[in-house]
């Protein structure tokens, strides 16, 4: 990635994949990678064995990364929208393609 167009905070919806449709909240944002992790999304389930930090041990569960290129912004709406960059008094913002509101960040 470039630019960041996603970043933390950020509300986006699963284009592809087994959690396709789905909308949730940016977590974590890696831009070297071009990775995001989304919570609620693309839960991966870890059996552990009981140790002394963790005497309970049983099935851990936790966000793995998707792709960057998997997630897109959503509107007040709650539709896909790509994100572009303007100008706007003199400071680079970001912008969504189908409604052309600002978003924040």
């Amino acid at each position: 990635m470039a630019a960041a167009k996603i970043k933390k905070g950020d509300r986006v919806i699963v284009l592809s994949g087994k959690d396709k449709g789905r909308t949730g909240e940016v977590t974590q944002a890696f831009p070297k990678d071009g990775k995001v992790v989304v919570s609620g999304i693309n839960v991966h389930v870890r059996h552990t064995k009981p140790t002394q930090g963790d005497p309970q041990g049983g099935l851990k569960r936790s966000e793995a990364p998707l792709d960057a290129s998997n997630v897109a912004h959503v509107t007040a709406d709650g539709k896909p929208t790509r994100v572009r960059f303007e100008m706007q008094d003199g400071k680079k913002v970001r912008v969504a393609v189908k409604t052309g509101e600002k978003i924040s960040g």
